[in-house]
């Protein structure tokens, strides 16, 4: 492959320059003689998952087949006990493969004008009925920022009707400094992309087309323009999107100027307390031709039994999601391969090294432990779904959920992120561990983008289980503050979902036997415990967590 790449990530993430034998940590020293965490071991798993042979860990591919059979393999030889079907690892989730067809249109219409945007570099998306052919010709509604928020007094929908109309929207949610005004700086659930086509279908909409912009989506445009996705299975009569796609910011002005807005004039009406909905007087037309098909990915779940005979029926988690992108068009010369080395093989590692570790312990937990690869995350948290409808430990008694998601490999931290944990009732022995590890846990600088909402642990949340992702921090040994923020900034802005994100030699993974050790002090603690955490009075998801008990 053309190795372009090097060049951006010496800019994005790997700027580290040559390390010094003192910063230098191949392995941390275990507690109380448990077995050692690996920096190398964990630096040759990250390699391998990224590397081409596994051809980007597409779901329903043969890269998935390589990927899945490694990761159970590991987790066979830590010693861990196959929970999946049929005495396997494995835990089938049935899909639905949509690839919207290069002949797919989209126009608008106002009077004699029209407008026709060019598919993938002005909209892409794909439609939601599963069916072969969406055409759809519907009258289209500005709806601001498309949220129904009662407890915050706010309804985008308030005194409009949508059936059958193609609603027009942008994501996030309107600015706020208040915490208790859509949870002031940082998003809430709200703002997510994928609650706009959820409310969107609730009120009987025919299609939303979301208007992408950096600030409000958190990524550049390229990262939305993919045509092909995966969706779970919809049930016969239920009601479905005929296109739930994106526009260009570009062809958002486009759109708008038909009803004399600009991108920038809309989303400041749409910031605006009391914004009330837009008739755009335009009709857009699409015909949207779709390659359906069937699939069937797979989690993968092991498990460490805990030695106590009646709390072992309960379960502490450890997540992380090994699938990536596959194999597509080239985003950076004639690479066509998506190897997602941060994005994930860094967390499938960690969860592969954690599984070693908590197998190796010579005093085993009360509760059990459960280690769970994820399918199907970049298409929705499917396989976390899934596994939420269907687990091996009841979520009522699961401990809790502690997930790795894009773990940077760039030194020793000293600072941590664990948005959420401040949310249950397990927030003390979090601030104990990070206390014994020597860690600051910071706020989540990134908090107003909605990161809480993307990645596994919250399919697990929304089941009721205590759940959050653990990350680094911003202060890393013998670094200037502002070297995570950067690395950060062109991480999203040049590496994210492209061919870029790629393994590289001189990345430094010393931190991650600290990270690990951090977290694993979390899920101890979690197991050993007299009860089991909640989620504190009043929160979102405290609602879930008591029925989860009652059943």
């Amino acid at each position: 492959m053309i190795r372009y790449i090097a060049i951006l990530f010496v800019v994005a993430v790997c700027a580290l320059g040559p390390h010094s034998d003192h910063d230098r940590v191949v392995a941390l020293p275990p507690d109380d003689g448990d077995p050692i965490i690996s920096a190398d071991r964990i630096r040759a798993d990250v390699k391998y998952l990224s590397s081409d042979r596994l051809e980007g860990r597409g779901i329903g591919t043969a890269g998935e087949e390589r990927t899945i059979d490694f990761i159970a393999g590991a987790f066979k030889k830590a010693g861990l006990k196959p929970v999946g079907e049929r005495g396997t690892y494995f835990q089938s989730v049935p899909l639905v493969k949509v690839l919207t067809q290069a002949t797919a249109t989209l126009a608008a219409t106002k009077g004699d004008e029209t407008i026709r945007f060019t598919l993938e570099d002005e909209f892409a998306g794909q439609g939601r009925t599963q069916q072969p052919l969406e055409d759809f010709d519907a009258e289209a509604i500005f709806l601001g920022h498309g949220i129904t928020a009662p407890e915050f007094g706010w309804n985008d929908y308030d005194g409009v009707d949508v059936t059958g109309k193609v609603v027009v929207v942008f994501t996030n949610e309107p600015p706020s400094d208040d915490p208790k005004f859509f949870g002031g700086k940082a998003l809430t659930y709200y703002g997510r992309w994928t609650y706009r086509y959820d409310e969107a279908t609730r009120r009987g909409a025919k299609a939303v087309l979301i208007i992408h912009t950096n600030e409000t989506a958190g990524y550049p445009y390229g990262v939305v323009r993919k045509l092909e996705g995966a969706q779970i299975q919809r049930t016969p009569g239920a009601p479905a999107l005929a296109f739930a796609g994106w526009l260009s910011r570009r062809a958002g002005d486009k759109l708008l100027s038909l009803a004399g807005l600009t991108v920038e004039e809309a989303l400041q009406r749409a910031d605006t307390r009391g914004f009330k909905a837009i008739p755009l007087g335009v009709r857009v037309k699409g015909h949207i031709p779709t390659t359906v098909r069937r699939i069937v990915t797979r989690n993968v779940i092991g498990m460490v039994e805990g030695s106590d005979p009646v709390l072992k029926s309960e379960a502490v988690m450890f997540t992380a999601h090994w699938d990536h992108l596959g194999v597509g068009k080239g985003g950076v010369g004639s690479d066509t391969i998506y190897n997602g080395a941060l994005d994930n093989a860094t967390g499938s590692a960690i969860l592969l090294e954690m599984a070693r570790l908590w197998s190796g312990q010579r005093s085993k937990p009360k509760r059990s432990a459960i280690f769970f690869s994820t399918a199907a995350e970049e298409s929705g948290l499917l396989g976390a779904v899934y596994y939420a409808q269907n687990p091996v430990v009841p979520l009522g008694k699961t401990a809790i959920d502690l997930n790795f998601d894009v773990i940077h490999p760039l030194g020793v931290p000293e600072s941590v992120v664990v948005s959420g944990a401040e949310r249950t009732t397990a927030w003390p022995t979090v601030q104990a561990a990070a206390q014994k590890h020597k860690l600051t846990i910071e706020p989540d600088k990134r908090g107003h983008l909605g990161l809480f909402y993307r990645s596994d642990h919250f399919a697990l949340a929304r089941g009721g289980v205590p759940a959050f992702s653990v990350s680094l921090g911003e202060k890393i040994r013998g670094k200037p503050a502002d070297f995570i923020p950067k690395a950060v900034e062109q991480f999203i802005a040049r590496v994210y979902h492209t061919p870029a994100d790629e393994f590289r030699e001189d990345w430094d993974f010393s931190g991650f036997p600290v990270l690990m050790r951090f977290a694993h002090d979390i899920a101890v603690e979690a197991a050993n415990a007299d009860g089991l955490p909640t989620w504190n009075p009043g929160d979102e998801f405290r609602a879930a967590r008591d029925k989860s008990w009652v059943k």
